[in-house]
This record gives C-alpha cells, structure tokens and sequence, in this order.
C-alpha cells in the first residue's frame, strides 16, 4: 500500500490540481502541502497539524478519511518526533502558570464591577467609622483651662452713648 503522501499528490494529479490551486482553496501554505507530499512531517512543529492538513487535504480531494487517517496515525507513530504524545499531566507547571491561567478565565467586565463595589462599600465604612470617631470625641480636648479676666486696655471696648435729656 502506498503512503499517504503518494495517495495525496496522486489523487491531486489525477484531478489535475496544482499546488497553487489547493494552497487557495484549502488555506494551507504551499511549502506545507509540498512537506505533506513528500512525507516530511518533521517540518510541522506538532502533529496536531499535519493531521488536521491532511484532513482538509484529502476531503477536498475526495479521498476516504478514515483509512487515510489511520495510515497517517501509523506513519506519525514510525517518526521519532511524533512517537510519543504530548504529557497531559501538568507536569512542569509552576504556581505563575497557574495564576496565569486563572487569570485568563476571568470575565473581566464582572470583575471590575464587583472592584468597584468591594471600593465603594470600603470607602462607605471607612467615611462612617470616621463620623462616627468624629462624633464621639470631646471638642474641649486638648483645650487648657482658663479664667475669665477682663481686658485691660480701654481700646477694646466701647464708650457708652451719652444719656439723651429728660423732658419733664
């Protein structure tokens, strides 16, 4: 049985394709369908990648999926870069990729509402615990005592009008 790169570049000669013309219909660069058709897969950095391009290569040129994907599967698994999938685990990941994450999940237009009420419902209590310290404290604090003495100099009061007369 041939790879799925001959089945590939075959099955696109015989529908008289060029690589141009599948690059503009399928949106995959020329240089990765030529990589697809000559069985270079090391050029695809994953091989989430060339099994999704073969996908949306082979349905636009009519070929059975599911034979071509298992071939692809057994070609990939050959290969010493795509041998092994990718760890699931988590294993790595360090408490900033877990704050980023939890980060990247926030709604930010709730969070910025909910800000903004936890800054409102602060400033409220601290504005009415500082009412209430004001209310509570004694206005003479801090005030000395003192007697009452009259003033000394005669500038700083007033003459008394003189007496009108006394019509008898």
């Amino acid at each position: 049985m041939s790879t799925v790169a001959e089945q590939l570049r075959q099955a696109r000669q015989a529908q008289n394709l060029t690589v141009h013309q599948v690059a503009e219909v399928t949106k995959i660069r020329t240089d990765h369908l030529r990589a697809l058709e000559d069985g270079n897969y090391e050029t695809f950095s994953a091989p989430v990648y060339i099994r999704g391009f073969v996908r949306n290569y082979a349905t636009l040129l009519k070929l059975d999926l599911p034979p071509i994907m298992a071939a692809l599967n057994s070609e990939l698994g050959q290969t010493e870069k795509f041998r092994e999938a990718p760890s699931l685990s988590g294993a790595g990941r360090g408490p900033l990729d877990l704050l980023m994450f939890r980060l990247s999940r926030v709604n930010w237009r709730r969070a910025l509402v909910a800000l903004g009420a936890v800054v409102l419902l602060a400033a409220i209590a601290v504005a009415y615990l500082g009412w209430r310290h004001a209310k509570a404290a004694d206005p003479l604090k801090g005030v000395k005592p003192g007697l009452y003495q009259p003033a000394q100099t005669p500038g700083e009061t007033l003459p008394l009008p003189p007496a009108a007369p006394r019509r008898s």
